[in-house]
Protein backbone atom coordinates (compact mmCIF):
# COMPACT_ATOMS: atom_id res chain seq x y z
CA UNK A 1 0.00 0.00 0.00
CA UNK A 2 1.39 3.40 -1.18
CA UNK A 3 0.76 5.04 2.55
CA UNK A 4 2.52 8.52 0.91
CA UNK A 5 -0.93 8.96 -1.06
CA UNK A 6 -2.76 8.74 1.97
CA UNK A 7 -0.64 11.24 3.63
CA UNK A 8 -1.34 13.78 1.27
CA UNK A 9 -4.88 12.87 1.51
CA UNK A 10 -4.52 13.79 5.09
CA UNK A 11 -2.39 16.84 4.14
CA UNK A 12 -4.96 18.06 1.73
CA UNK A 13 -7.82 17.94 4.05
CA UNK A 14 -6.24 20.02 6.42
CA UNK A 15 -4.80 22.71 3.71
CA UNK A 16 -8.17 22.82 2.32
CA UNK A 17 -9.42 23.58 5.50
CA UNK A 18 -10.35 27.16 7.29
CA UNK A 19 -11.62 26.54 11.41
CA UNK A 20 -15.10 27.63 9.99
CA UNK A 21 -15.39 25.89 7.47
CA UNK A 22 -13.90 22.34 7.30
CA UNK A 23 -14.17 20.19 3.82
CA UNK A 24 -14.63 17.17 5.92
CA UNK A 25 -18.58 18.26 7.67
CA UNK A 26 -20.99 17.36 4.79
CA UNK A 27 -23.23 17.66 7.15
CA UNK A 28 -22.79 21.85 7.54
CA UNK A 29 -22.27 21.71 4.33
CA UNK A 30 -25.72 20.40 3.00
CA UNK A 31 -26.91 22.27 5.07
CA UNK A 32 -25.20 25.97 4.03
CA UNK A 33 -24.03 26.55 7.36
CA UNK A 34 -20.53 26.96 8.91
CA UNK A 35 -19.11 24.67 11.95
CA UNK A 36 -19.66 25.21 15.05
CA UNK A 37 -18.81 22.84 18.03
CA UNK A 38 -19.98 19.41 17.34
CA UNK A 39 -18.58 15.43 17.55
CA UNK A 40 -17.85 15.03 13.98
CA UNK A 41 -15.28 17.78 14.13
CA UNK A 42 -14.15 16.15 17.54
CA UNK A 43 -13.26 13.08 15.88
CA UNK A 44 -11.51 14.43 13.11
CA UNK A 45 -9.47 16.89 15.45
CA UNK A 46 -8.71 13.46 17.58
CA UNK A 47 -7.37 11.38 14.05
CA UNK A 48 -5.29 14.53 13.95
CA UNK A 49 -3.85 14.58 17.61
CA UNK A 50 -3.42 11.21 17.42
CA UNK A 51 -1.05 11.13 14.62
CA UNK A 52 0.80 13.71 16.29
CA UNK A 53 0.99 11.58 19.17
CA UNK A 54 2.98 8.84 17.57
CA UNK A 55 4.89 10.83 14.27
CA UNK A 56 5.93 13.80 16.63
CA UNK A 57 5.44 15.76 13.22
CA UNK A 58 4.06 19.66 14.24
CA UNK A 59 1.61 19.97 11.49
CA UNK A 60 -0.92 18.21 12.56
CA UNK A 61 -0.48 19.52 16.52
CA UNK A 62 -0.15 23.06 15.05
CA UNK A 63 -3.30 22.18 12.69
CA UNK A 64 -5.32 21.39 15.93
CA UNK A 65 -4.46 24.04 18.07
CA UNK A 66 -5.47 26.27 15.15
CA UNK A 67 -8.90 24.59 15.00
CA UNK A 68 -9.19 24.46 18.72
CA UNK A 69 -8.32 27.75 19.47
CA UNK A 70 -10.47 29.48 17.25
CA UNK A 71 -13.39 28.74 18.96
CA UNK A 72 -12.57 28.15 22.43
CA UNK A 73 -12.81 32.25 24.48
CA UNK A 74 -10.42 32.69 27.37
CA UNK A 75 -12.69 32.23 30.01
CA UNK A 76 -13.56 28.72 28.71
CA UNK A 77 -16.94 29.55 26.75
CA UNK A 78 -17.00 27.60 23.30
CA UNK A 79 -18.78 29.03 20.09
CA UNK A 80 -21.27 27.19 19.47
CA UNK A 81 -21.66 24.71 22.86
CA UNK A 82 -25.15 25.06 24.52
CA UNK A 83 -25.39 22.96 27.93
CA UNK A 84 -29.27 22.94 27.58
CA UNK A 85 -29.28 20.60 24.76
CA UNK A 86 -28.11 18.02 27.14
CA UNK A 87 -26.64 16.46 24.13
CA UNK A 88 -23.89 13.84 25.04
CA UNK A 89 -22.36 14.28 21.57
CA UNK A 90 -21.46 17.43 22.89
CA UNK A 91 -19.16 16.24 25.17
CA UNK A 92 -17.04 14.52 22.22
CA UNK A 93 -14.65 17.26 21.61
CA UNK A 94 -13.41 17.93 25.21
CA UNK A 95 -10.95 14.88 25.06
CA UNK A 96 -9.18 17.31 22.48
CA UNK A 97 -9.23 19.69 24.65
CA UNK A 98 -7.66 17.90 27.54
CA UNK A 99 -4.96 16.85 25.51
CA UNK A 100 -4.04 20.17 23.90
CA UNK A 101 -3.90 21.40 27.20
CA UNK A 102 -1.36 18.83 28.06
CA UNK A 103 0.69 19.93 25.39
CA UNK A 104 0.14 23.33 24.55
CA UNK A 105 -0.27 24.54 28.56
CA UNK A 106 -2.99 26.76 27.37
CA UNK A 107 -5.37 27.39 30.31
CA UNK A 108 -8.21 27.92 28.19
CA UNK A 109 -8.23 24.50 26.90
CA UNK A 110 -8.51 23.50 31.00
CA UNK A 111 -11.51 25.93 31.70
CA UNK A 112 -13.37 24.97 28.62
CA UNK A 113 -12.77 21.15 29.39
CA UNK A 114 -14.38 21.96 33.16
CA UNK A 115 -17.35 23.85 30.91
CA UNK A 116 -18.20 20.48 29.08
CA UNK A 117 -17.63 18.94 32.51
CA UNK A 118 -20.24 20.46 34.26
CA UNK A 119 -22.58 19.20 31.43
CA UNK A 120 -21.59 15.40 32.51
CA UNK A 121 -22.41 16.47 36.38
CA UNK A 122 -25.53 17.05 35.20
CA UNK A 123 -26.64 15.30 32.12
CA UNK A 124 -30.18 13.73 32.76
CA UNK A 125 -30.30 10.09 33.57
CA UNK A 126 -32.44 7.04 32.94
CA UNK A 127 -34.05 5.06 35.79
CA UNK A 128 -30.59 3.26 35.75
CA UNK A 129 -28.64 6.17 35.93
CA UNK A 130 -27.16 5.90 32.30
CA UNK A 131 -27.34 9.46 30.74
CA UNK A 132 -29.99 10.48 28.13
CA UNK A 133 -28.67 10.61 24.77
CA UNK A 134 -30.30 14.33 24.21
CA UNK A 135 -32.98 16.19 25.48
CA UNK A 136 -34.75 15.80 22.58
CA UNK A 137 -34.29 12.14 23.75
CA UNK A 138 -35.64 11.29 26.77
CA UNK A 139 -34.71 7.76 29.02
CA UNK A 140 -32.72 6.73 26.02
CA UNK A 141 -28.98 5.33 25.64
CA UNK A 142 -27.58 5.06 21.85
CA UNK A 143 -24.36 3.47 21.78
CA UNK A 144 -22.84 6.19 19.81
CA UNK A 145 -23.23 8.33 23.43
CA UNK A 146 -21.35 5.77 25.57
CA UNK A 147 -18.45 6.90 22.96
CA UNK A 148 -19.18 10.51 23.25
CA UNK A 149 -19.08 11.02 26.55
CA UNK A 150 -17.61 8.14 28.65
CA UNK A 151 -14.18 8.05 28.20
CA UNK A 152 -14.26 11.93 28.31
CA UNK A 153 -15.93 11.47 32.27
CA UNK A 154 -13.01 9.02 32.40
CA UNK A 155 -10.42 11.23 31.44
CA UNK A 156 -11.44 14.10 33.32
CA UNK A 157 -12.34 12.12 36.86
CA UNK A 158 -8.38 10.70 36.77
CA UNK A 159 -6.93 14.24 35.66
CA UNK A 160 -9.24 16.58 38.24
CA UNK A 161 -11.39 14.44 40.40
CA UNK A 162 -9.18 11.87 41.71
CA UNK A 163 -11.32 9.33 39.86
CA UNK A 164 -13.65 8.92 42.85
CA UNK A 165 -16.58 8.92 40.29
CA UNK A 166 -15.46 6.39 38.04
CA UNK A 167 -17.65 3.55 39.41
CA UNK A 168 -20.54 5.41 38.04
CA UNK A 169 -18.64 5.33 34.32
CA UNK A 170 -18.36 1.22 35.05
CA UNK A 171 -21.92 0.95 36.21
CA UNK A 172 -23.03 2.67 32.58
CA UNK A 173 -20.92 0.06 30.74
CA UNK A 174 -22.77 -2.88 33.07
CA UNK A 175 -26.18 -1.81 32.61
CA UNK A 176 -25.62 -1.34 28.70
CA UNK A 177 -24.40 -4.62 28.20
CA UNK A 178 -27.34 -6.18 30.53
CA UNK A 179 -29.97 -4.26 28.18
CA UNK A 180 -28.61 -3.99 24.72
CA UNK A 181 -26.64 -7.44 23.70
CA UNK A 182 -28.06 -9.62 22.05
CA UNK A 183 -27.00 -13.41 23.33
CA UNK A 184 -27.54 -14.94 20.23
CA UNK A 185 -25.22 -12.85 18.54
CA UNK A 186 -22.92 -10.98 20.90
CA UNK A 187 -24.27 -7.34 18.99
CA UNK A 188 -25.43 -4.81 20.70
CA UNK A 189 -28.99 -2.91 19.39
CA UNK A 190 -28.59 0.75 18.26
CA UNK A 191 -30.73 2.32 20.35
CA UNK A 192 -32.59 1.45 24.13
CA UNK A 193 -35.82 3.42 25.98
CA UNK A 194 -35.59 3.10 29.42
CA UNK A 195 -39.15 4.26 29.73
CA UNK A 196 -40.31 1.85 26.39
CA UNK A 197 -42.59 4.95 25.07
CA UNK A 198 -40.50 5.64 21.94
CA UNK A 199 -42.16 4.69 18.71
CA UNK A 200 -39.22 2.82 17.54
CA UNK A 201 -39.07 1.19 21.01
CA UNK A 202 -40.02 -2.69 21.49
CA UNK A 203 -42.72 -2.50 24.01
CA UNK A 204 -41.26 -5.33 26.83
CA UNK A 205 -37.85 -4.83 25.74
CA UNK A 206 -37.07 -1.15 25.13
CA UNK A 207 -34.61 -2.13 22.16
CA UNK A 208 -34.46 -0.65 18.84
CA UNK A 209 -35.39 -3.04 15.95
CA UNK A 210 -31.58 -3.96 14.41
CA UNK A 211 -27.97 -3.42 15.06
CA UNK A 212 -25.74 -0.61 12.69
CA UNK A 213 -22.53 -0.89 12.29
CA UNK A 214 -21.26 2.41 13.20
CA UNK A 215 -22.99 2.27 16.31
CA UNK A 216 -21.21 -0.89 17.31
CA UNK A 217 -17.64 0.52 16.30
CA UNK A 218 -18.53 3.80 18.39
CA UNK A 219 -19.41 1.62 21.07
CA UNK A 220 -15.80 -0.75 20.84
CA UNK A 221 -14.37 3.35 20.86
CA UNK A 222 -15.96 3.59 23.83
CA UNK A 223 -14.25 0.66 25.73
CA UNK A 224 -11.62 0.61 23.92
CA UNK A 225 -10.35 4.89 25.13
CA UNK A 226 -12.05 4.03 28.27
CA UNK A 227 -10.18 0.87 29.56
CA UNK A 228 -6.97 3.20 27.95
CA UNK A 229 -7.66 6.32 30.07
CA UNK A 230 -8.72 4.19 33.47
CA UNK A 231 -6.40 4.72 36.32
CA UNK A 232 -7.28 1.51 37.83
CA UNK A 233 -5.75 -0.74 35.16
CA UNK A 234 -6.51 -5.05 36.43
CA UNK A 235 -8.78 -3.83 38.78
CA UNK A 236 -11.97 -6.15 39.02
CA UNK A 237 -14.06 -3.24 37.01
CA UNK A 238 -11.32 -2.90 34.49
CA UNK A 239 -10.91 -6.53 33.99
CA UNK A 240 -14.59 -6.86 33.44
CA UNK A 241 -14.90 -4.07 30.95
CA UNK A 242 -12.06 -5.74 29.28
CA UNK A 243 -14.02 -8.68 28.81
CA UNK A 244 -16.41 -6.81 27.42
CA UNK A 245 -14.18 -5.20 24.68
CA UNK A 246 -13.01 -8.85 23.84
CA UNK A 247 -16.43 -10.34 23.73
CA UNK A 248 -17.63 -7.67 21.13
CA UNK A 249 -14.75 -8.43 19.05
CA UNK A 250 -14.82 -12.02 19.08
CA UNK A 251 -18.58 -11.51 18.20
CA UNK A 252 -17.92 -8.93 15.10
CA UNK A 253 -15.13 -11.53 13.75
CA UNK A 254 -17.76 -13.63 13.15
CA UNK A 255 -19.96 -10.61 10.52
CA UNK A 256 -16.48 -10.04 8.66
CA UNK A 257 -17.15 -9.91 5.17
CA UNK A 258 -14.50 -11.63 3.09
CA UNK A 259 -12.89 -8.25 1.63
CA UNK A 260 -12.20 -7.46 5.41
CA UNK A 261 -14.85 -5.03 5.86
CA UNK A 262 -18.35 -5.09 7.71
CA UNK A 263 -22.52 -4.04 5.96
CA UNK A 264 -24.18 -1.34 7.42
CA UNK A 265 -26.34 -3.89 9.30
CA UNK A 266 -24.20 -6.17 9.77
CA UNK A 267 -25.87 -9.15 10.49
CA UNK A 268 -27.74 -9.12 6.84
CA UNK A 269 -24.68 -9.72 4.38
CA UNK A 270 -26.01 -9.35 0.56
CA UNK A 271 -29.59 -8.67 2.06
CA UNK A 272 -31.52 -5.81 -0.28
CA UNK A 273 -29.27 -2.47 -0.70
CA UNK A 274 -27.28 -3.45 2.39
CA UNK A 275 -23.84 -2.02 1.65
CA UNK A 276 -20.34 -2.62 3.40
CA UNK A 277 -19.30 0.61 4.96
CA UNK A 278 -16.70 2.35 5.47
CA UNK A 279 -16.89 4.21 9.20
CA UNK A 280 -17.75 1.58 10.92
CA UNK A 281 -15.14 -0.79 8.91
CA UNK A 282 -12.51 1.88 10.03
CA UNK A 283 -13.80 1.94 13.56
CA UNK A 284 -13.32 -1.57 13.81
CA UNK A 285 -10.15 -1.74 12.35
CA UNK A 286 -8.72 1.31 14.82
CA UNK A 287 -10.08 -0.68 17.61
CA UNK A 288 -8.83 -4.01 16.88
CA UNK A 289 -4.98 -2.84 16.16
CA UNK A 290 -5.13 -0.52 19.15
CA UNK A 291 -6.11 -3.10 21.35
CA UNK A 292 -3.56 -5.14 20.42
CA UNK A 293 -1.04 -2.03 20.34
CA UNK A 294 -2.37 -1.33 23.89
CA UNK A 295 -2.39 -5.01 25.36
CA UNK A 296 -6.19 -5.02 25.66
CA UNK A 297 -6.39 -7.94 22.64
CA UNK A 298 -3.75 -10.53 22.63
CA UNK A 299 -4.55 -12.89 20.30
CA UNK A 300 -3.01 -12.40 16.80
CA UNK A 301 -6.21 -12.75 14.62
CA UNK A 302 -7.23 -9.76 15.97
CA UNK A 303 -4.56 -8.28 14.44
CA UNK A 304 -4.91 -9.56 11.30
CA UNK A 305 -8.94 -8.75 11.00
CA UNK A 306 -7.63 -4.88 11.79
CA UNK A 307 -5.23 -5.05 8.91
CA UNK A 308 -7.30 -6.63 6.87
CA UNK A 309 -10.35 -4.28 7.90
CA UNK A 310 -8.17 -1.45 7.20
CA UNK A 311 -6.71 -3.01 3.59
CA UNK A 312 -10.18 -3.70 2.64
CA UNK A 313 -11.41 -0.21 2.89
CA UNK A 314 -8.09 1.57 1.06
CA UNK A 315 -8.99 -1.16 -2.05
CA UNK A 316 -12.57 -1.27 -2.05
CA UNK A 317 -13.59 3.11 -1.55
CA UNK A 318 -10.15 4.97 -1.18
CA UNK A 319 -10.39 6.24 -5.16
CA UNK A 320 -8.52 8.83 -7.12
CA UNK A 321 -11.30 10.68 -9.25
CA UNK A 322 -9.62 13.82 -11.59
CA UNK A 323 -6.26 13.49 -9.64
CA UNK A 324 -7.89 14.01 -5.71
CA UNK A 325 -8.01 10.96 -3.99
CA UNK A 326 -11.13 10.10 -1.95
CA UNK A 327 -12.60 8.35 0.63
CA UNK A 328 -16.43 6.53 -0.22
CA UNK A 329 -18.84 4.39 1.00
CA UNK A 330 -19.67 6.49 4.15
CA UNK A 331 -23.06 6.53 5.87
CA UNK A 332 -23.94 10.27 6.09
CA UNK A 333 -25.89 9.95 9.20
CA UNK A 334 -28.00 7.63 11.17
CA UNK A 335 -30.36 7.92 13.95
CA UNK A 336 -33.64 6.82 16.04
CA UNK A 337 -36.69 9.32 16.14
CA UNK A 338 -37.80 11.68 17.66
CA UNK A 339 -41.24 11.85 17.51
CA UNK A 340 -41.69 13.99 14.46
CA UNK A 341 -39.10 11.91 12.59
CA UNK A 342 -41.42 8.74 12.32
CA UNK A 343 -38.78 7.64 9.28
CA UNK A 344 -36.02 7.05 11.53
CA UNK A 345 -37.56 4.09 12.70
CA UNK A 346 -34.92 1.37 13.00
CA UNK A 347 -36.18 -0.61 10.40
CA UNK A 348 -33.35 -2.37 7.76
CA UNK A 349 -35.48 0.02 5.17
CA UNK A 350 -34.10 3.22 7.15
CA UNK A 351 -30.34 2.41 7.25
CA UNK A 352 -30.28 1.74 3.88
CA UNK A 353 -32.34 4.92 3.07
CA UNK A 354 -29.41 7.48 4.47
CA UNK A 355 -27.47 9.22 2.15
CA UNK A 356 -24.20 7.17 1.37
CA UNK A 357 -21.41 9.91 0.69
CA UNK A 358 -17.50 10.72 0.19
CA UNK A 359 -15.29 12.10 2.35
CA UNK A 360 -16.93 13.08 5.91
CA UNK A 361 -14.64 13.01 9.08
CA UNK A 362 -17.43 9.92 10.49
CA UNK A 363 -15.40 8.05 8.23
CA UNK A 364 -12.13 10.20 7.48
CA UNK A 365 -11.56 10.45 10.87
CA UNK A 366 -11.68 6.87 12.05
CA UNK A 367 -10.05 5.76 8.84
CA UNK A 368 -6.64 7.98 9.69
CA UNK A 369 -7.07 6.53 13.47
CA UNK A 370 -7.21 3.32 12.01
CA UNK A 371 -4.31 4.26 9.27
CA UNK A 372 -2.21 5.39 11.88
CA UNK A 373 -2.19 1.93 14.16
CA UNK A 374 -1.55 0.25 10.78
CA UNK A 375 1.31 2.34 9.85
CA UNK A 376 3.18 1.33 13.43
CA UNK A 377 2.91 -1.96 12.50
CA UNK A 378 5.33 -1.42 9.41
Amino acid sequence: MDTKVIEQYIEDLMTKSTAELPVWNIEKARAGVKSGWDYIDGCMIMALLEIYATSGEEKYLTFADYYEDFRIHDDGTIDGYRKDEWNIDNINGGKNLLTLYRLTKKEKYRKAAATLFAQVEGQPRTAEGNFWHKEIYPNQVWLDGLYMGLPYYMEYETLFNGGKNIGDIYRQFRTVREKMRDEKTGLYYHGYDSSRTAFWADKETGLSKNFWLRALGWYAMALLDTLNKAPDRGSEDWNALRATFVDLCESMLAFQDASGMWYQVPNFPGKGKNYLETSGSAIFAYSLLKGMRTGILEDEKFRDAGKKAFEGIAGTYLTTDGGKLSLGGICLVAGLGPETNKRRDGSFDYYMSEPIVKDDAKGVGPFILAYNEYKLLH
